[in-house]
C-alpha cells in the first residue's frame, strides 16, 4: 500500500472510532438509564487520559523525556480562568486561547532547553513546572486566587424541566456535553499524530531519536524538529487543561500543576506502546477501566494494586500492549499458514 493509501486508511479508521465514541452517550443512556451518568464519567476520564498520553507521545517520538506536561496543563487551566475572570470573552474562546498560551510557554522553554539531552532535559522540564506553579501562586490574589485558586465557569448548564425529564438527566446532559468536547480534542490529537506518522517527520523523528548527530549529517534540523513537536504537544495539553478547568469548576496550584498529571502522561503511552497512535489510546481505555474495577474491589488499597499491575506490565511488555497484539497477530498468521 502506498503512503497516501495508508494515510487515508488510518484517517478513515480514526473517523470511524470517533463516530462510535460520539454515539456512546446515547447508547449508554438507552441501556443503563440513571447508571449511564457514572459510566459516562468514566468515559470522560478515559478520553481525557488518551489525549494526555497521546500528546506526550508526540514529544517522545523525538527522543525527548519531557516532564513538563503538568506545566502546560496547568497553564491551560489558568489561562481559561484568568481570561474569563478579567474579560467578557465567550466561554469557548478560552480553549484555543489556552492552547496558544501553552504553545508560547513551550516555545520559550524549548528554545532554551532542546539542546539538552536525556536526564538534563528531563530535570529542566520538571523544574519548569515548579517555576510556573510558583509564579501562578505568587500572582495578585485578585487574578489567580493565590493558593486557594479561582473558579472557572462551566461550559454546560443543563436546566431541569419538571415533567419532561428526570433529575439524573441533568447530570447526564452535562456529562454528555463534556464527553463530546473531549472526543473532539481527541480527534484533533489523533489527526495530528497520524499526519506526523505519515509524513517526512516520522523519519526525522526516528533519526533524531536514534542518533541526533547522524540525523544532522543527513540534513535533519534536529533543534527545529524537536521544537515543533514540543510546541504542538504542549498546545494540545493546554487545551485539555482548559476543558478540565471548566469541568471541575476551579483551578488551584496544587491540583492543577500536580506531578500526578506528568506521571500519567508518561506511564500511559509506555504501557500502551510508544511512538504509535493506537498505543496511548488503548492504554488509556484499559487503565481507566482497571482503575475503576480496582476501586470497587478494594477501595483502600487500589492504588497499590494499580501500581503493581503497571510495573509488572511494563517489565514484561517492553513494547506495550501494541507489541503484544503484534506478536499475537504474527503468531496467528503463522498458525493459519501452517493450517
Amino acid at each position: 500500500m502506498t503512503r497516501r493509501g495508508s494515510l487515508w486508511l488510518e484517517l478513515g479508521m480514526a473517523l470511524a472510532f470517533v463516530v462510535l465514541l460520539m454515539l456512546l452517550p446515547n447508547v449508554l443512556r438507552a441501556q443503563f438509564g440513571q447508571a449511564s451518568v457514572s459510566y459516562l464519567s468514566l468515559g470522560i476520564r478515559a478520553v481525557a487520559l488518551a489525549v494526555l498520553a497521546l500528546s506526550w507521545d508526540l514529544v517522545a517520538r523525538t527522543g525527548q523525556l519531557s516532564l513538563a506536561h503538568a506545566a502546560f496543563y496547568g497553564a491551560g487551566g489558568y489561562s481559561a480562568a484568568v481570561l474569563l475572570k478579567l474579560t467578557d470573552a465567550p466561554l469557548w474562546l478560552s480553549i484555543p486561547v489556552a492552547g496558544v498560551v501553552a504553545a508560547l510557554l513551550a516555545l520559550i522553554l524549548g528554545s532554551a532547553t532542546l539542546r539538552l539531552y536525556g536526564i538534563y532535559f528531563a530535570i529542566t522540564t520538571l523544574a519548569f513546572t515548579e517555576v510556573v506553579k510558583t509564579i501562578v501562586h505568587n500572582m495578585p490574589f485578585s487574578i489567580t486566587g493565590g493558593s486557594v485558586g479561582t473558579n472557572v465557569p462551566p461550559l454546560f448548564r443543563p436546566v431541569f424541566v419538571p415533567g419532561e425529564m428526570e433529575r439524573w438527566e441533568v447530570a447526564f446532559l452535562r456529562n454528555q456535553g463534556y464527553f463530546l468536547v473531549y472526543v473532539g480534542l481527541l480527534a484533533l490529537t489523533i489527526i495530528v499524530s497520524i499526519l506526523m506518522q505519515n509524513s517526512r517527520l516520522r523519519h526525522a523523528f526516528t533519526a533524531i531519536r536514534t542518533n541526533e548527530f547522524v540525523a544532522g549529517v543527513m540534513g535533519v534540523n534536529a533543534a527545529r524538529t524537536k521544537l515543533f513537536a514540543f510546541v504542538v504537544s504542549s498546545s494540545i495539553v493546554g487545551m485539555l487543561g482548559a476543558i478540565e478547568a471548566h469541568r471541575f469548576g476551579s483551578v488551584n496550584p496544587e491540583s492543577t500543576f500536580s506531578v500526578h498529571t506528568t506521571v500519567l502522561a508518561l506511564v500511559t503511552p509506555i504501557f500502551g506502546g510508544l511512538y504509535t497512535t493506537v498505543g496511548p489510546i488503548l492504554a488509556a481505555l484499559v487503565l481507566s477501566g482497571l482503575e475503576e474495577t480496582l476501586k470497587r474491589v478494594m477501595a483502600d488499597g487500589y492504588l497499590v494494586a494499580y501500581g503493581v499491575v503497571l510495573v509488572v506490565s511494563i517489565l514484561f511488555m517492553p513494547r506495550g500492549l501494541v507489541g503484544v497484539l503484534r506478536k499475537l497477530g504474527r503468531a496467528g498468521r503463522k498458525g493459519g499458514g501452517h493450517g
